[in-house]
């Protein structure tokens, strides 16, 4: 299912500065998110704002806007904090430095979104497995099915969270530096270092005697790996 609605601002995610750059159609947000491996989140955890990196899962079927995985320890403290208000979860893409010849005008080239909203714990054992299965195949599209699923042990250590795509923010930057009209002729590089994640050839673990599987080779060569 393909969600075409388009993001409806919000007073947190209506843009107040380079509004240009926002982007209001759902596909840029999920382009971002499943070009992204992690994620930062935000929750306030004993009246202190705290913002921790983890991995994540999309399931764009689940629920009317689709819907985002985290994962945790349930001992986490930002994860028992966070049912209970609103958390933030931001993703972040470098995709180039952008080089003026003035220091006011470098920038950088990217694609961010940023998700408020209330997150739900997940109980139902199925979606629980479900969301967990999303996070993994998040990173190695079809690993999940390719490894030992969690045991009922490592299920009870381990808790869920699920956080509804309704309301979310674009934020993109792309293309050549924006030089002042009068700095045009100052004898200054400018231009753009693009970035991009690059993977390296798949090293298989000393206790492990099987060949590279084909999702594992698959996934490595999508992120630039030599063939």
């Amino acid at each position: 299912m393909t969600i075409t609605t388009p993001l409806q601002p919000t007073a947190r995610t209506s843009l107040r500065r380079s509004k240009e750059r926002a982007a209001t159609d759902r596909e840029t947000l999920h382009d971002v998110l499943r070009d992204g491996m992690f994620c930062h989140l935000g929750v306030v955890v004993d009246d202190a704002p705290v913002v921790l990196p983890t991995a994540y899962g999309v399931d764009l079927d689940l629920g009317p806007d689709g819907t985002l995985y985290l994962h945790g320890s349930v001992a986490a403290r930002s994860v028992v904090a966070a049912p209970e208000q609103t958390i933030c979860v931001t993703v972040t893409h470098a995709d180039g430095l952008v080089l003026a010849r003035s220091a006011f005008h470098h920038s950088v080239n990217y694609r961010s979104a940023v998700i408020f909203g209330v997150p739900r714990l997940v109980t139902d054992p199925d979606e629980k497995l479900h969301g967990l299965n999303r996070i993994v195949d998040h990173l190695v599209p079809g690993r999940s099915s390719a490894t030992r699923p969690p045991n009922r042990k490592e299920l009870a250590k381990t808790s869920v969270l699920a956080l509804s795509l309704t309301e979310a923010s674009v934020k993109t930057r792309a293309g050549a530096a924006n030089d002042d009209e009068e700095d045009l002729d100052l004898p200054y590089w400018t231009g753009v270092i693009p970035l991009r994640v690059v993977a390296e050839e798949p090293v298989t673990n000393p206790d492990c005697d099987l060949l590279v599987p084909g999702h594992i080779r698959t996934r490595a060569n999508q992120l630039g790996a030599p063939s």
